[in-house]
């Protein structure tokens, strides 16, 4: 028990300083995404013709699209992400979105016109769900109604790639989801070596753990601003790299993520 405790805090400590480096990070995805609560009522939605709009859901979703509208719009929904693309303009209409494993539904109602700026990428959250992605505006990372928050995701992540066996615990709530394990380009430079290794889903919310090994003769400071990809949160377990052939030349990145990571990076 006693060991139990100095490792839950040995993790919270580091947890804590690099959640507080990543803050650039998270106010850069608080400004490329408009969150919009669902609260049962339809969601206006003003297409411009030819621009393509990306909408996030907290799970995968099928599109029902009116008849009239077949040609008109074209509709795509891909792990969880709808893209919509108007051909033409066209008044209102209303869309029905519906989650795959649920249920949920979502309305929406859409018009397109000729001219109009490009609209923001959009993630609909449901209170209680996609509240824990909502608390990135605030800067809060903490569980919402019970579920597991950025830090709780990632002390589990932490755990699960670092702790003993003996000490390894499945949470309620948090399943594993299959990635890829072929190496990425998630840093920018060339010089860190990125292979997904493991990844999770809770609460419309993905983590992933992902091992960074340096490339070079040179140490490396690892900087969430060099990451490429989509990522709310991103905290390294340590922040250099020594050069290759060190037994500290590897580490591991925590990527908490509104989509899965194969669409995220």
């Amino acid at each position: 028990m006693r060991e139990s405790n100095v490792l839950n805090h040995i993790i919270v400590t580091w947890l804590g300083v690099a959640l507080l480096v990543v803050q650039s990070l998270a106010h850069a995805e608080t400004e490329t995404l408009e969150r919009i609560e669902w609260k049962k009522a339809p969601i206006r939605l003003e297409l411009t013709v030819g621009q393509e709009q990306r909408i996030d859901f907290p799970a995968a979703v099928k599109v029902g699209v009116p008849g009239s509208l077949q040609s008109l719009l074209r509709t795509q929904s891909v792990n969880g992400t709808v893209y919509l693309l108007a051909h033409t303009s066209f008044g209102l209409s209303r869309l029905m979105v519906s989650e795959l494993d649920s249920g949920q539904i979502y309305l929406f109602d859409v018009t397109a016109a000729e001219e109009g700026g490009i609209g923001h990428p959009l993630q609909i959250y449901v209170s209680g769900e996609g509240g824990a992605a909502n608390n990135l505006a605030t800067g809060s990372n903490d569980s919402v109604q019970g579920q597991p928050g950025y830090i709780q995701l990632t002390r589990f992540a932490a755990q699960q790639l670092y702790a003993p066996s003996r000490l390894i615990k499945d949470r309620p709530g948090i399943v594993r989801v299959p990635v890829g394990r072929d190496a990425v380009d998630l840093v920018h430079g060339g010089t860190v070596e990125a292979t997904p290794l493991v990844a999770w889903r809770a609460n419309g919310l993905y983590i992933t753990a992902v091992k960074l090994t340096n490339r070079t003769d040179q140490p490396q400071t690892l900087d969430p601003r060099h990451l490429r990809g989509a990522w709310l949160t991103a905290t390294f377990q340590h922040s250099r790299l020594l050069p290759r052939g060190d037994e500290t030349d590897t580490t591991a990145v925590y990527l908490v993520s509104a989509r899965p990571f194969d669409v995220s990076h």
